[in-house]
C-alpha cells in the first residue's frame, strides 16, 4: 500500500477511535486496498466504485472476493446506501476523474450523516506535474494540440513519463497517454473546486498534516518534520506541495 493510502487509513483509524462504531465509506475504492486493510484493522468500512474502463480495478476487486459484499459497484451515479448512513467518507485521487463534480458531491452529501466528515485527496489544475502519466504541464495544453503532442513525445524520448512499458514506441506512448488523460481526467481550478465543495460542506485545506505524515513515514526524512515548526513553514510547505502534488481537503457536513 502506498504512503497516501496509508495516510487515508490512518485518518480513518483515528476518526474511528474518536467516534467508536463509525461507518466509513472509501469512495472510488478501486481494487479495495484501503477497504481490505481497514477491515483487517477492525474498521466498519466498505468501498464503492464505478470501475471505469481506464483501469483494471474491477477485476482485482473480484479476485479479492469482496466485490458485491464489502466493495459495491456504483450504478447510474447513485451509491447503494441509504440517506445519512456514513460518519466518514474518504477518497484518494478520485475527484479529478469525476466529470460532474457537483452531482458526485451531492450524492456524498446524501449518504453522509449530519456532522460527518469527508477526506478528499486530489490535484487541482494548477499542479505542475500530470501525475497519471508523469509529464509536467501535459494537462495545461489545449486538448488535441500538436504542440502538446510534440512536447510530450520529446519528454518521453528524454526518459520522462510513467508506465513506459505500455507502448511499443515513444511516439505511440505519447499518443496513448494523452488520449488517456483526455478521456479520464477533468482538472479544475481551486476556485471551481471550493465553490463545488462549498455548496454542501465546510472545507479546509490540510496539506501540512499529510506532509508531516509523509516525512515520518521514512526514517531518513523524519528529522525534517521539525522544520514545519518554524514560523510560516507550514503555509509555505503547503503552498509548494499543492503545486507539486495535490490538495488535501477535510470537509464537514453541517450538523
Amino acid at each position: 500500500m502506498d504512503v497516501t493510502n496509508r495516510f487515508v487509513l490512518d485518518f480513518a483509524k483515528r476518526f474511528a477511535c474518536a467516534r467508536p462504531g463509525a461507518k466509513i465509506l472509501e469512495f472510488g475504492c478501486g481494487a479495495g486496498a484501503v477497504v481490505i486493510a481497514g477491515r483487517a484493522a477492525g474498521l466498519d468500512i466498505v468501498g464503492a466504485d464505478v470501475f471505469y474502463s481506464g483501469s483494471n480495478a474491477r477485476a482485482e476487486a473480484e479476485r479479492s472476493g469482496l466485490l458485491g459484499s464489502a466493495i459495491l459497484e456504483i450504478q447510474d451515479g447513485k451509491l447503494p446506501f441509504p440517506d445519512s448512513y456514513f460518519d466518514l467518507i474518504t477518497n484518494n485521487q478520485v475527484m479529478e476523474h469525476v466529470e460532474d463534480l457537483d452531482a458526485v458531491l451531492c450524492e456524498l452529501n446524501r449518504v453522509l450523516k449530519p456532522g460527518g466528515t469527508v477526506l478528499s485527496i486530489f490535484p487541482s489544475r494548477d499542479v505542475f506535474r500530470e501525475g497519471h502519466i508523469g509529464i509536467p504541464f501535459a494537462h495545461w495544453f489545449k486538448k488535441d494540440s500538436r504542440a502538446r503532442f510534440l512536447y510530450t513525445w520529446a519528454l518521453r524520448s528524454l526518459g520522462a513519463g510513467t508506465w513506459k512499458e505500455q507502448a511499443p514506441t515513444r511516439r505511440q506512448w505519447a499518443a496513448d497517454k494523452l488520449k488517456w488523460i483526455d478521456t479520464y481526467t477533468y482538472y479544475r481550478s481551486r476556485k471551481e473546486i471550493f465553490a463545488a465543495f462549498g455548496r454542501y460542506f465546510q472545507t479546509e485545506l490540510r496539506e501540512p498534516d499529510y506532509i508531516r505524515y509523509r516525512l515520518r513515514d521514512r526514517r531518513s526524512l523524519a528529522p525534517l518534520e521539525r522544520l514545519l515548526d518554524l514560523p510560516g513553514a507550514p503555509g509555505a510547505a503547503a503552498a509548494l506541495f499543492r503545486k507539486l502534488a495535490f490538495l488535501v481537503l477535510v470537509s464537514r457536513k453541517p450538523a
